[in-house]
């Protein structure tokens, strides 16, 4: 008996499902909470199918992590800070407290943290670099604060947005991306 090829759009399609559904799980029960039964209940697979493509919840996550990861960069280097600021500032509130669930496993395992903050893929951060020195020669941002500090103030605020939304708090992008210029962009000096 032979066992008939899976097409690659078979594979692709069932991963899609499963990391769909482990995003649910992760949203309402949070990534503690999420257990095997959860997720074969959320996904509609069995363990040995979801565990097929992912060898265990850290790998799901981290996967929802990544694709995150990378379209936050895309839309900042495309679109910029503002629909950036924008897009966090309407994630569901769910979804990102399980980013701020996990920080404690970070806290207890720095190679896990190292790992994680490489979440956008090979050469990302120096796409993201590249852009920025650009802007950079470009006069975008003030001249008098280092880059250095520029991303820093950039990362606390997304990463306040995305607690705040976490917390399901009312956010007035519009209001907060006015302050955000003002500290970056020399043109509202």
């Amino acid at each position: 008996m032979t066992v008939p090829k899976v097409s690659e759009a078979h594979l692709q399609a069932r991963r899609e499902q499963i990391l769909e559904g482990a995003r649910r799980a992760f949203a309402r029960h949070g990534y503690e909470g999420t257990t095997v039964a959860l997720l074969e209940k959320e996904i509609g697979l069995s363990r040995g199918a979801i565990f097929n493509y992912f060898p265990d919840k850290w790998a799901l996550f981290f996967e929802l992590a990544a694709r995150d990861q990378h379209e936050l960069t895309t839309l900042l280097m495309e679109q910029g800070i503002d629909a950036t600021i924008r897009h966090l500032a309407e994630e569901s509130p769910d979804w990102m407290s399980v980013y701020f669930e996990v920080l404690r496993r970070f806290r207890r395992n720095p190679k896990l943290l190292e790992e994680f903050q490489q979440r956008g893929g090979a050469g990302r951060e120096q796409q993201v670099d590249a852009w920025l020195k650009s802007l950079v020669a470009e006069g975008t941002f003030r001249a008098d604060v280092a880059l250095e500090h520029i991303v820093l103030f950039v990362n606390v605020v997304a990463n306040g947005v995305a607690l705040a939304r976490s917390l399901d708090l009312p956010i007035d992008a519009e209001a907060l991306l006015e302050l955000v210029h003002g500290g970056i962009d020399p043109r509202h000096q």
